[in-house]
């Protein structure tokens, strides 16, 4: 009698699988790499969308949260032609590759963050404002001192916008290719073995996926606690 699909699932991950590692690897160094450059972009974007006005500043801002729902499929679409041979990035030689996917997640990740940073900044200056020009610093200054501040919510942000790199699976299906061993991650993996039947590896993999959201999501949960009692 074949032994139970989740059986075997939970021995591939106790026996730490080497092709299920492989995966989870890679998948977590490109999630990882995209949520650190969009939070390097985003973080100071967002800043300065909060504390600056100027003219087409409106516009911006709602560019800026309507990117947070771009389908995931046309992110990938774009970056394609961008690196295809015929694009003008074809000569890098990127697409199929993980730095491609990198890039991709970025794309998604960045108006996520950027937009939610915004809006906490925001929130913020309204509070410390008086404060802040009492003490004769400029909004160029307040930047880092806001930024800081706000640190623990603003992980928070990051981390959501970890979570969605690490879930993505049409975009980074498109530029990256689903190769094993160069560039397949969790997500695209547990579609082909659940398309091959190998439902062990695909239910090992989706587990893992399913505990690292709630890690991500159970982090997120005790930063707000902490920034809650620091506040309070």
């Amino acid at each position: 009698m074949d032994q139970n699909p989740f059986a075997q699932a939970f021995q591939l991950i106790v026996q730490m699988d080497p092709a299920l590692a492989g995966i989870v690897s890679l998948s977590l160094k490109v999630s990882l790499s995209a949520a650190a450059i969009a939070a390097v972009l985003g973080l100071p974007l967002g800043a300065a969308l909060a504390l600056y006005r100027f003219r087409g500043r409106g516009a911006a801002v709602a560019g800026l949260n309507a990117l947070m729902g771009l389908p995931p499929v046309v992110a990938g679409l774009m970056v394609y032609l961008l690196l295809s041979r015929a694009g003008p990035l074809g000569s890098w030689g990127l697409l199929f590759t993980p730095t491609a996917m990198v890039i991709v997640q970025t794309l998604l990740v960045f108006p996520i963050i950027a937009a939610l940073s915004r809006q906490i900044i925001e929130d913020l200056w309204e509070e410390y404002r008086e404060q802040l020009q009492s003490l004769g610093s400029s909004r160029l200054r307040a930047i880092p001192t806001l930024l800081w501040d706000a640190r623990f919510s603003l992980i928070t942000a990051v981390l959501a916008g970890f979570g969605r790199a690490s879930a993505e699976v049409g975009a980074v299906l498109i530029v990256g290719g689903n190769i094993d061993g160069v560039t397949r991650v969790m997500t695209t993996a547990i579609a082909l073995e659940t398309s091959r039947g190998n439902l062990a590896l695909a239910l090992g993999l989706g587990l893992v996926l399913m505990m690292l959201g709630l890690l991500v999501n159970l982090t997120i949960y005790l930063i707000g606690e902490q920034a809650r009692r620091r506040r309070g």
